[in-house]
């Protein structure tokens, strides 16, 4: 609860209570803030021309503007990011009915590369805002969002699906509608994991940035002002300076929003760890200490969730009567209608797939590309498997250990974050030096930058493990693999499936980035759907791009479906 604040009275008039020294250090800080804001917003409003192509320089000076423009992007995606997932994760969790639709959704939109989406949305984007750069920002923020919303949604909603019983329970007694249940119970029961895939969001949006900043579709090549359209003109050039500057800004700019932005998130989040005594895992954060000794931040914050409350009716001081329960009198099982409206559904989407293989691309094409979707699903399982080996029990220590945490978070962002392309040149070197297969030495590129899903969720996971629960376990003298077995592990699983379910699509995605390297003029091409769906992407042919994507959905739907989702319907049950 906010503390008091110390307001000056004049006659009979409440003032506001007066600057502090905190105060005018944050002064500085917040005008710095809200004037880059300013000026990178201004420039996306800039005339645009298709076909124009926009100068990138290479010039180490023009980095910190590139770096702006770029970040602007991607938090404005995890903005848009986030209400998506309070929106998916709702409706999932609460509704049978929208769950059998969102969940599998949710599968298919996660299989769908970015040049895809890009594919499909550049054109509508460009023609809503014509003749403006603003149309394609927004087609660069929409390609940004889809590497970052789908791990946020399978987030929130597995915390959701995995509320302890007692504090449903508690919420049940107390009355708490679905909204409140919502804002009260479950978002911040979730906070903390949801937190940690947000940065790992972040990252991923990194990893994903010269797709969606240089867009190359059916011959048009658009760059936007941004540290990805560098590294893309620096790769075009086989500037290794270009490269090794455009990786010091990246750290910079993951630094300063680590500092600024994620670590008072995380330390303000520590208060909704579900335990009845805080322990040692409390995170701290330099910044929020300053916010905390503001006056006039701490005045204006507690004003905004007043207004909030009584606006909103979030948290009334009466609890909600429940609503008389209505006798069920219809024969209809509703719910069985819709499974069968649902599998209608399905049925047409499968007739309208098979016409349209057999009247544009042909069966033999088809065959070709599942064969190759299967090359890409053995990759994607080898290497999420020897990740998890690695990654889980990385990931367990450093959650048990919070200020362990806090120093690698800034570290475990920027590996998170690092593009593969930039690792382009020591690749294209060494394999072509020793004569390498690709098929085999390009794999591990795929997962480069998708095992850190697993490391981000199962920290979070281990981070939010009730200290009187690893206090018990120490006084019945567990050790070793016993306490692994009985203690650490089940407690992370749920954690660990839902890192696993996005590492994957993740990877498949990253397939498209990885199996087709390339480096100047050379370029190193390994067989799988991802560098079919490139080729085909860079060659302009879209009957071929869209049936790349659907063989790729369809792959990881399966996958999800007879796989993943089951060691989730474990985990939910395991937890409670």
């Amino acid at each position: 609860m906010f503390a008091l604040l110390p307001f000056r009275r004049s006659g009979s008039k409440l003032l506001a209570p007066s600057p502090n020294r905190w105060d005018w250090a944050l002064l500085p800080f917040v005008l710095l803030v809200l004037s880059a804001l300013a000026f990178g917003a201004a420039q996306m409003g800039h005339p645009f021309v298709l076909g124009q192509p926009t100068p990138i320089s290479l010039d180490p000076l023009e980095l910190p503007y590139y770096l702006l423009r770029t970040v602007l992007r991607m938090f404005t995606a995890l903005a848009c990011s986030l209400v998506f997932s309070f929106a998916f994760a709702a409706l999932a969790a609460k509704y049978r009915a929208a769950e059998k639709v969102l969940v599998p959704m949710l599968d298919v939109l996660q299989s769908v590369p970015i040049l895809g989406f890009q594919a499909i949305a550049i054109a509508p984007f460009i023609a809503l805002f014509p003749g403006r750069m603003l149309g394609v920002e927004c087609a660069a923020i929409f390609a940004i969002f889809t590497s970052q919303a789908w791990n946020m949604a399978f987030s929130l909603y597995q915390s959701i699906k995995t509320v302890p019983p007692e504090l449903n329970e508690a919420a049940r007694l107390f009355r708490l509608s679905s909204w409140q249940r919502f804002w009260r119970l479950e978002l911040p029961f979730a906070m903390p994991g949801l937190l940690w895939n947000m940065m790992m969001s972040m990252s991923g949006g990194w990893f994903f940035l010269v797709a969606a900043e240089a867009i190359s579709v059916a011959g048009q090549d658009i760059k936007l002002p941004g540290i990805g359209s560098y590294i893309a003109v620096a790769i075009e050039q086989e500037n290794g300076h270009a490269i090794a500057w455009a990786i010091a800004a990246m750290l910079a700019g993951i630094l300063l929003y680590d500092q600024l932005f994620f670590r008072p998130l995380l330390a303000w989040a520590d208060k909704f760890r579900f335990e009845e005594t805080q322990g040692e895992t409390a995170q701290s954060s330099w910044l929020l200490d300053w916010v905390h000794r503001s006056s006039v931040v701490r005045g204006v914050s507690d004003r905004f969730w007043s207004a909030l409350r009584s606006t909103l009716g979030w948290f009334p001081a009466r609890p909600v009567a429940p609503a008389p329960v209505a006798r069920n009198t219809s024969t209809i099982d509703w719910e069985r209608v819709w499974d069968v409206v649902l599998a209608l559904g399905l049925a047409a989407v499968a007739t309208y797939l098979v016409v349209y293989v057999h009247s544009v691309v042909g069966w033999g094409e088809a065959a070709r590309v599942v064969g190759l979707g299967f090359i890409t699903l053995v990759r994607v399982l080898l290497l999420i498997g020897l990740a998890s080996l690695v990654w889980v029990p990385v990931s367990v220590w450093i959650g048990l250990r919070p200020r362990y945490a806090q120093r690698v978070q800034a570290v475990a962002q920027f590996l998170a974050a690092f593009p593969v392309n930039l690792l382009f040149p020591l690749v294209v070197y060494v394999l072509v030096t020793w004569n390498l297969n690709p098929n085999i030495w390009l794999s591990p590129l795929m997962v480069f930058g998708t095992q850190w899903y697993i490391l981000f969720n199962v920290v979070a996971g281990a981070s939010t493990l009730p200290t009187e629960l690893r206090l018990a376990a120490d006084n019945l003298g567990l050790k070793g693999w016993l306490k692994w077995k009985r203690v650490y592990l089940p407690a992370v699983f749920p954690s660990f499936v839902t890192g696993a379910i996005t590492a994957s699509g993740g990877s498949w995605n990253a397939s498209i980035v990885a199996e087709y390297v390339s480096w100047g003029k050379t370029s190193l091409v390994a067989d799988g759907l991802g560098s079919y769906i490139k080729q085909m992407t860079e060659a302009g042919d879209f009957h071929r791009i869209a049936l790349g994507i659907g063989v790729m959905c369809v792959f990881v739907m399966l996958l999800n479906r007879f796989f993943w989702r089951r060691l989730y319907t474990l985990a939910e049950d395991r937890s409670r």
